[in-house]
């Protein structure tokens, strides 16, 4: 079970993820940083916890309005050995060579970004890259061949659902288990809605190779000792990858 925390940015600022309604994200107000800077924040989190990938939603790339490159470059420096990754809304294959070859991390891509699955294709086979399969409750968010072609999946898949992110409403175990039936050998990671180490352990039960979390870290409802528990638990037992 991979634990990976998550910032989404927008404007160089960290802002609070809140069900998928992108217009109504907010500077984050978070105990574990006295700004809502990337790096503060990002610091913040590994105050909890030595995690060795962070995702970034970069909101002003995916919607077309910009792009947060100087924010990725300054928590590549703050933290070196930091895995990111990255949702941008690329959707062109120059693009993500582009990005790939600038070497800020792995590459995210998002389902509501495509167009068709031809740059999910050509990539498939590059560990750097991820798939983000995007629900807003089951209404799935991209191409419907993406989705039904499971042989164009990269390793790494996430089940994305979007109402869910934010609302501590669990996660969607239905979408979960339907992408990881579709998966095969695959790596799926779940997206919105974790609550607690409950939910963790879980979701490790039913096959999920990892789950991106935020408000529940930000909330205090999932601790520092309790990931250490968790991982070392599903360590000793050959489960942690």
């Amino acid at each position: 079970m991979e634990i990976i925390p998550v910032i989404d940015v927008r404007n160089g600022t960290v802002v609070r993820a809140r069900m998928g309604h992108r217009d109504e994200y907010r500077p984050i107000t978070t105990s574990l940083s006295r700004t809502s800077d990337p790096v503060a924040v990002a610091r913040g989190l590994f105050s909890l916890y030595p995690f060795p990938i962070l995702y970034v939603a970069d909101l002003d790339a995916i919607e077309g309005r910009g792009e947060n490159g100087a924010a990725l470059e300054q928590l590549k420096a703050a933290f070196p050995h930091l895995i990111l990754w990255v949702d941008n809304g690329i959707a062109r294959t120059a693009e993500a060579r582009g990005w790939l070859a600038a070497g800020l991390g792995h590459l995210v891509l998002g389902s509501e970004s495509q167009a068709d699955t031809s740059l999910v294709r050509r990539f498939a086979h590059d560990p750097r890259v991820i798939l983000s399969l995007d629900f807003r409750g089951a209404a799935f968010q991209g191409p419907r061949e993406l989705l039904a072609d499971a042989a164009c999946w990269p390793g790494k898949v996430i089940a994305m659902t979007l109402a869910k992110v934010g609302s501590g409403a669990g996660p969607d175990t239905e979408v979960l288990a339907a992408v990881r039936k579709s998966a095969g050998t695959r790596m799926v990671y779940a997206a919105g809605g974790v609550r607690d180490a409950a939910d963790l352990a879980t979701l490790a039960r039913a096959g999920i190779a990892g789950a991106l979390v935020a408000s529940c870290l930000h909330d205090g409802r999932l601790s520092g000792p309790e990931i250490a528990e968790l991982t070392s638990a599903y360590a000793a037992n050959g489960c942690f990858t």
